[in-house]
């Protein structure tokens, strides 16, 4: 089916409730001004239609192949990518200084939601290589910076992140890769590496691999950990590239979707180590890669978003043609969306995204004004804000990605677990955001024991009072759907207050917080969600009640009370769930 881009959504969440026009006007987005919003998604969705949709289910069906120690992608794939790059897609919110756009967070988010929707594997690549440019650009040397920055910012090299090991998982603190001081201040690197996305492949000349090892006299666990820069290629005094680093992709993961995208296992130093940079400080490598890792995190979070939409409009559009049985009042066969039970299954989906678009670009938001902000107090907050926000994107916007393609399927019915309708590989590749970047399960316990109960933070309760303040607003609305939403987004904060609340009556008792760490943050994805969409469904009444009538706007109403009616009412038996009572 063809890709629409939604830029009439994605715009309306961007301004009105992400505060994206705001923000600008108070200078505090860079270079960014409210009139490049528009043409922005517009060539967006127009590279995501023309050429990523095109090729996404070939893709599937073909997927990555090793072949000698080479990753092959399908044909034409290499091509696209260069077309990406040329049009400078890679940099949209990288550093101007080292040749990117420099525009916010929330600009770079909407575009990478197109990309994603029209094909998941091909945009996992970039993403990697933008959340490495993050991490140099803030922890690594100024000669590092040099050689790197302006390839990795334009896309003609690509980066990794290497942490996953076979015997360690997602327990950092047992990786067993070793690196070693030399005498010319690098390091040479030894070691296995597991699940690691884009870790080989022909799209670019060089991959620039970030990874975790630790240090021969390292103190044990994380607090052993250092990261380094390890090039696929090392590079000469001139900039070109030299001779071929000692590392080499061993296998790759046969996986239940995302299949073009190539996960690999990566072998380090097989002919006495791999040259690598110290990036940082030594044994400080952990905090370094968690620059990366958040930004991945705040994506994959975004592909759960990216996934429901393209989900629902493929749904929509079999519903529409699809004609079985006969609807009420309905004189001969119907389609299948006359059926109130198809009709809220739609309804469902997109409501869900809605409100997965809204958690997803709030949270985005967070990380602008971390950066950007007129006021370093304003930065400070935004930055607590970001680090509470970041987990329950990542958790709760890939589970909710989830369950919306697999009401796609439901909707197709028969035709939705054949391959040949394409949406069983929306689900299949849906299935894989809440395992990867840290399992949802590892995000709870980093909400609640990091984040919620960090020494002294007060952001946890700075945030419910913030959504209570807006659902009040709500309720004071002279709209009946806006007042509805907003009574139930009311009831939604209290719960999460008072299950709040119960977490730091029961700080010191860590194993009832670890029990019930998940449905915690459901219950934050819940309230928040619910909070958001009426701030939308505030500004959306309003211009209807000035005269505007744009379907986004009837859109924004309708998707908040529907959300506060069949999720947001959960809120208190999620409560009930957390505390036990």
């Amino acid at each position: 089916m063809d890709y629409v881009a939604p830029v009439d959504a994605i715009s309306f969440v961007l301004n009105e409730i992400a505060d994206l026009r705001l923000d600008c006007e108070r200078g505090a987005c860079g270079d960014y001004t409210d009139d490049m919003l528009a043409s922005i998604l517009d060539e967006a969705g127009r590279f995501a239609r023309d050429k990523l949709a095109p090729i996404n289910h070939e893709g599937d069906k073909i997927g990555a192949q090793l072949k000698d120690g080479r990753v092959a992608l399908p044909d034409g794939w290499a091509q696209i990518y260069q077309e990406w790059i040329a049009a400078g897609w890679n940099g949209v919110d990288l550093p101007s200084e080292w040749g990117g756009m420099g525009l916010p967070t929330r600009i770079a988010n909407a575009a990478m939601e197109i990309w994603t929707s029209a094909n998941m594997s091909f945009a996992m690549g970039p993403v990697l290589t933008q959340g490495g440019v993050d991490a140099l650009v803030l922890h690594a040397s100024q000669e590092l910076k040099e050689t790197y920055l302006p390839k990795l910012v334009s896309g003609e090299w690509a980066a990794t992140m290497n942490l996953t090991e076979p015997q360690a998982g997602s327990d950092l603190g047992a990786l067993r890769t070793r690196a070693v001081r030399q005498a010319d201040g690098t390091y040479r690197i030894t070691g296995n590496k597991i699940y690691i996305s884009w870790g080989e492949h022909e799209f670019t000349p060089n991959i620039i691999h970030l990874v975790l090892a630790r240090l021969p006299d390292a103190p044990p666990g994380t607090k052993g950990i250092s990261l380094f820069l390890v090039p696929k290629f090392l590079v000469n005094q001139d900039g070109s590239l030299g001779v071929r680093n000692d590392l080499v992709c061993t296998g790759l993961e046969h996986k239940l979707g995302i299949h073009a995208s190539p996960t690999c296992s990566m072998s380090f130093g097989e002919k006495g180590g791999a040259i690598g940079w110290l990036i940082g400080e030594e044994n400080r490598g952990l905090a370094c890669m968690f620059t990366m890792m958040n930004k991945a995190r705040l994506f994959t979070g975004l592909q759960g978003v990216a996934i429901g939409e393209i989900a629902h409009q493929a749904a929509h559009a079999y519903a529409l043609e699809r004609k079985q049985g006969r609807a009420l009042g309905a004189q001969g066969s119907s389609s299948i969306i006359e059926h109130p039970d198809v009709a809220r299954q739609l309804a469902t989906m997109r409501a869900l995204n809605a409100a997965t678009r809204a958690v997803c670009y709030t949270a985005a938001a967070a990380i602008d004004l971390a950066h950007s902000a007129p006021d370093e107090g304003e930065r400070r907050k935004a930055d607590d804000r970001a680090g509470l926000l970041t987990p329950i994107t990542k958790a709760w916007c890939s589970e909710m990605g989830f369950d919306v393609t697999s009401i796609g399927v439901q909707v197709h019915g028969g035709m939705g677990y054949v391959e040949e309708t394409g949406v069983a590989q929306y689900l299949r590749d849906a299935r894989i955001p809440p395992i990867y970047e840290g399992t949802n399960g590892i995000q709870a316990i980093d909400l609640v024991m990091r984040k919620v109960l960090r020494p002294g933070s007060t952001i946890a309760r700075d945030v419910i009072a913030e959504f209570a303040a807006l659902c009040q607003r709500g309720v004071d609305s002279d709209h009946t759907d806006v007042k509805r939403a907003a009574q139930i987004g009311a009831e939604a904060v209290e719960a999460l207050s008072r299950a709040t609340d119960w977490v730091f009556v029961n700080a010191r008792n860590q194993q009832s917080l670890l029990w019930s760490a998940s449905p915690y943050l459901r219950l934050w994805g819940i309230a928040t969600a619910n909070a958001l969409l009426v701030k939308g469904a505030l500004v959306a009444a309003s211009a209807v009640q000035s005269g505007e009538s744009r379907p986004v706007l009837q859109a924004a109403i309708s998707d908040a009370r529907f959300f506060a009616d069949n999720f947001g009412i959960l809120a208190k038996g999620q409560a009930r769930i957390v505390t036990g009572e």
